[in-house]
């Protein structure tokens, strides 16, 4: 039997269900996995809520580490016993057990622990994907990045300092200023406090920053464009407030012939090719110290509904993890 967590209907943390499972021997292209570690991120919580729909009943999350139990018939590029994981989905990573197609994992490398692949696969490759691709970051430049306490925010502060670029950072505490400055931050905005734009134009002396990078959504998306130089990248990549409301082409021109893009990780992983290449950075920024795994909190799997509180509550700090 394996422990999940199951989605039968929309609505807060109290709709998470706990189900026993029997799961069917791998099909073809799978491996069975047990599951060491698994990752919790925002997204997860827009799938719940229904902000992104899925067929009911669903399981939730994306990312993960394990151990491959099972080979699937025409598996030929893992072993039984290999130290795997994944983080590009699809949903049912709140799971003890899971069969899981073989061409969607990487394997670990011996410096990576399980609770660090966990927490980071998606953010870290989140953060790659933003840095590299999306826009491949300048020296010299510089970036406004909300929630830069955060799982995706963690990591991706160091590695922009790395890439040569000045980073403003907003956070809502104190005690999370004190961790975006230790990630990097040459600046950090506590946004309950002080107006961000305002804050944003005196520190860079009116010209506002090449790139603004906002997992938050509804609540920071009317600031953010006031945050930008002329012809500057607006990159929203979440909604951790909620969806940003509707807004006409026209404003872009009117805020200084912006850019604005809304890019998933999905669509930077298409590919077998494309997911090695964004694992090994991952991989390879970890061992070199740019990005270092910040597992704060954990709790156990079938405390998932406690977990998605403190995550909406914004009372979490870096990654966290559940443990099955």
């Amino acid at each position: 039997m394996s422990l999940s967590i199951r989605v039968t209907r929309h609505g807060g943390p109290e709709v998470l269900e706990l189900a026993d499972e029997t799961l069917a021997p791998p099909a073809a292209g799978e491996v069975r996995l047990r599951q060491t570690a698994i990752g919790l991120n925002f997204i997860d919580t827009y799938f719940r809520a229904g902000v992104y729909k899925s067929p009911f009943p669903h399981g939730l999350g994306q990312e993960a580490a394990g151990v491959v139990e099972a080979l699937g018939e025409g598996v030929t590029d893992f072993a039984i016993g290999d130290r795997v994981a994944y983080g590009t989905g699809p949903l049912g990573a709140y799971a003890e057990y899971r069969n899981f197609a073989a061409s969607r994992l990487v394997k670990l490398p011996d410096s990576v622990s399980d609770e660090a692949a966990a927490a980071l696969m998606l953010k870290g490759m989140t953060a790659y994907y933003l840095l590299h691709q999306t826009h491949a970051v300048q020296p010299g430049e510089t970036l406004l990045v909300h929630a830069a306490a955060g799982g995706v925010g963690s990591a991706l502060v160091p590695w922009a300092k790395r890439l040569g670029a000045r980073v403003i950072g907003t956070v809502g505490s104190a005690e999370k200023a004190a961790l975006a400055t230790a990630a990097g931050c040459d600046d950090v905005i506590l946004y309950r406090e002080q107006d961000v734009a305002t804050e944003v134009r005196r520190l860079t002396a009116g010209r506002g920053v090449d790139v603004v990078y906002d997992s938050v959504g509804r609540d920071t998306f009317a600031g953010s464009l006031d945050c930008l130089r002329p012809r500057g990248l607006f990159v929203s990549y979440g909604n951790a407030s909620g969806k940003a409301a509707p807004f006409e082409p026209v404003l872009l021109a009117e805020k200084g012939s912006l850019f604005f893009t809304r890019p998933t990780l999905a669509h930077y992983t298409a590919t077998r090719a494309e997911l090695n290449a964004a694992a090994k950075a991952v991989f390879d920024a970890i061992a070199s110290g740019i990005i270092e795994p910040q597992v704060l909190q954990r709790w156990p799997l079938r405390d998932a509904a406690a977990a998605h509180i403190a995550l909406e509550s914004r009372q979490t700090r870096g990654a966290s993890v559940l443990l099955p």
